[in-house]
């Protein structure tokens, strides 16, 4: 697999906002160029996946809709899952 040789994407930012990303990168233990990098990927990944929009095929449409409106069905495991404490609280 051959890959582009990677692009130069310039942005401005000021004074104030320069020094709170040097001091992000430094907490996480990265340089500038790669904190910013990563960051803004995942930002656009995040953003991408919000504003997903979902096509229904005609042929499929009756089916969805019927779905769609069926009565709820009660998962034991996913109600078990809503009473157990999360993980972070211990």
């Amino acid at each position: 697999m051959v890959r582009a040789a990677p692009a130069v994407l310039s942005v401005r930012v000021s004074p104030d906002e320069r020094a709170l990303l040097e001091a992000a990168a430094e907490q996480a233990r990265t340089n500038l160029s790669d904190f910013i990098r990563r960051r803004a990927i995942e930002a656009a990944e995040t953003d991408l996946l919000e504003r997903r929009i979902v096509t229904i095929p005609a042929k499929d449409w009756a089916r969805f809709e019927a779905w769609a409106n069926a009565p709820a069905k009660e998962v034991p495991a996913l109600r078990k899952l809503a009473k157990a404490r999360p993980a972070w609280q211990g």
